[in-house]
C-alpha cells in the first residue's frame, strides 16, 4: 500500500511539474507590452518608461507594440485571444472601463477576458487651449463656449481616447454641447490645437505639460484634487468653478484569461519595482503623475478600480448617447 501511494505521489508529481517548473522559470524569452494607442501618444510614454525598468527585473526585453483602433479594443482583443502563458500582456487607460459601455457588441468580456496584475499610474488631465483662444480663465472659457456652442470645437484622439472621455465630461459640466473633432490619435489632434484649427483639448499632462510650459497652447485647468508640482500656476478644475470635476486617466497592465497565477504575481512584483524604480518616478514627475503605490500595483487593486470605473462611467456615456458601434 505505502508503495502504490508513493507511485501515484510521484505520478502526480509528474503531471504537475511541467506547468510549476515553466512558471519558476519564466521568463524564458522576450515579452511584449500590446498598448492599444499609437506610437508617442501619452500610454505608449507611460509603457515605454516601465518597460524598460521591468526587463532589467525580469531579464529579458520587452517589446512594446502598437496596436492602435477602434478606442483602444483592437489592441485589448489581440492580447484577450493571446495564448496566455505571460509573454503577451496589455498596458490599458481608463478606456478599458468605458469601451464596456461605449462598444455594445465587444468581442471580449472586459471583465472576464483578463487576469489582473496592477496599477500602473493614474495621469490628471489638462483643459487646454490654443495660445490665441480669447478667454483668460476657465470661467471665461465655460462663458464663452456657452455663448458660442455652435462653433466651438473641441479636439479628441478619437471615441474611447482619454481626451474624448475628458472632453464628454467638460460638456456634461457645463450642460453644452460643442462641436466634437475626433482624431485618429493624439499627435494629430494636438497638431491641429497647435496650429489653431481647433479650438479646445482635454488631455493627459503626459502630452501637455511640454506644450504649455512652452507657451504654445493656453492652459485653463487641472483636473486634479490639487494642483501640480510640475504646473504651480495652473488652477484646478475645482478652484475654477467646476465642481467636483476631477478626473484622472488611470492605467493598468494585464494579461490573457488563464495565465498561471505565479507568473501573474512575478509580474506584478516585476511592477512593483519598476515603480519604485528613482528614474521612472523622476520621468513620471516631469510628465506630471506618479507611480501607483506598492499597493495599488497588484492584481486586487486594479479588479477593483477597473470594476468601479466601469459603474461610473456608464451612466455618463449613457447620457450623452455617444457610442461606437
Amino acid at each position: 500500500m505505502r508503495s502504490l501511494l508513493a507511485s501515484l505521489a510521484a505520478a502526480a508529481a509528474m503531471l504537475v511539474a511541467p506547468g510549476l517548473a515553466g512558471a519558476q522559470s519564466y521568463p524564458e524569452r522576450d515579452i511584449t507590452i500590446v498598448v492599444p494607442f499609437s506610437a508617442g501618444g501619452p500610454t505608449d510614454t507611460v509603457t515605454r518608461l516601465v518597460a524598460e525598468a521591468m526587463s532589467k527585473d525580469l531579464g529579458r526585453q520587452i517589446i512594446v507594440e502598437n496596436v492602435g483602433g477602434a478606442g483602444g479594443t483592437l489592441g485589448a482583443g489581440r492580447v484577450a485571444d493571446a495564448e496566455p502563458d505571460g509573454y503577451t500582456l496589455l498596458l490599458h487607460h481608463i478606456g478599458m472601463a468605458t469601451s464596456a459601455t461605449l462598444y455594445r457588441s465587444l468581442p471580449y468580456d472586459t471583465l472576464d477576458a483578463f487576469e489582473y496584475v496592477g496599477l500602473v499610474t493614474e495621469v490628471p488631465m489638462t483643459i487646454v487651449a490654443r495660445k490665441d483662444l480669447e478667454p483668460a480663465d476657465l470661467a471665461g472659457l465655460i462663458e464663452y463656449a456657452k455663448a458660442n456652442a455652435d462653433t466651438v470645437t473641441v479636439a479628441n484622439a478619437g471615441i474611447g481616447a482619454a481626451s474624448h472621455l475628458c472632453g464628454m465630461l467638460f460638456m456634461s459640466a457645463i450642460e453644452t454641447p460643442l462641436v466634437t473633432v475626433p482624431y485618429q490619435g493624439t499627435g494629430p489632434a494636438m497638431q491641429d490645437l497647435l496650429g489653431g484649427q481647433v479650438d479646445i483639448m482635454c488631455d493627459q499632462t503626459t502630452n501637455t505639460t511640454k506644450q504649455i510650459q512652452g507657451g504654445t497652447i493656453k492652459a485653463y485647468a487641472v483636473t486634479s484634487a490639487e494642483r501640480l508640482d510640475v504646473l504651480p500656476d495652473i488652477p484646478t478644475a475645482i478652484e475654477g468653478g467646476l465642481a467636483d470635476f476631477q478626473v484622472g486617466i488611470w492605467h493598468g497592465l494585464y494579461a490573457p484569461k488563464g495565465t498561471p497565477a505565479e507568473i501573474v504575481e512575478r509580474l506584478s512584483q516585476s511592477l512593483q519595482v519598476a515603480l519604485a524604480n528613482e528614474n521612472v518616478a523622476a520621468r513620471f514627475a516631469e510628465l506630471g503623475t506618479t507611480p501607483s503605490p506598492k499597493e495599488d500595483a497588484t492584481p486586487a487593486a486594479l479588479k477593483a478600480k477597473l470594476e468601479g470605473e466601469i459603474a461610473r462611467w456608464k451612466p455618463v456615456i449613457d447620457a450623452a448617447g455617444q457610442y461606437a458601434d
